[in-house]
């Protein structure tokens, strides 16, 4: 049996990286980012599956506001997939206003969304796991801080049955053809062709899932 079955709901959730432009003034906007790229590509292999993509990501979103919105953003949307990914802004804040989240809020935040969508939906899981580039210099500083939390996603994802999209691997995989700053030009906001890398990766992760 396909992940994704005819006429389902699959909800995009995130940061800015899902968010990526989308109009929060339409409800069925997806954005200009990998969500997008994903529905059309998915849409385009499976049309007649006729299913529906909805996007809620919110740009400078962390763990703990994914759980503030989750029951607006998620449940009363009544999903049969959830795709959620979510954490760079869990590092960043710690380097550019002292604002840490540990590894254990963070899987104990991230446990509460899957619980919760688990429990009330009974929906299946897609993880995306964040990534860093090394771009500018000091974004090296921030794997030891961002590791733990990749290695939560890739256990929960295991714990909780989902797919797990390994974004980290496959930019640094990328990052072997072209440099850095031509995936993402901060070493965190995807380009063009690395917003391409993301829809190419999820969608490759759902088929393999067949």
């Amino acid at each position: 049996m396909s992940f994704i079955q005819d006429h389902d709901v699959v909800l995009f959730q995130g940061d800015s990286i899902t968010d990526c432009g989308r109009n929060r003034e339409k409800g069925d906007d997806l954005g200009k980012g990998y969500a997008l790229m994903a529905a059309g590509l998915f849409g385009a292999r499976y049309p007649e599956k006729k299913v529906t993509f909805l996007n809620r990501g919110i740009g400078g979103n962390r763990v703990k506001d994914l759980v503030a919105r989750w029951q607006q953003d998620c449940i009363d949307l009544h999903p049969t997939c959830v795709s959620i990914y979510i954490g760079i802004n869990d590092t960043w804040r710690r380097f550019d206003r002292d604002d840490p989240t540990s590894a254990e809020d963070f899987e104990s935040g991230y446990r509460q969304l899957l619980e919760s969508t688990r429990r009330q939906l009974n929906a299946r899981l897609i993880l995306i796991e964040p990534f860093v580039l090394p771009v500018p210099e000091d974004r090296k500083r921030w794997r030891e801080d961002l590791d733990p939390k990749i290695h939560v996603v890739r256990e929960l994802a295991r714990e909780y049955g989902a797919l797990l999209v390994p974004l980290d691997g496959l930019f640094a995989q990328a990052c072997v053809k072209a440099e850095p700053k031509f995936w993402a030009h901060d070493g965190v906001h995807p380009s063009p062709a690395g917003h391409a890398l993301i829809a190419k990766a999820w969608l490759d992760t759902v088929d393999a899932s067949r």
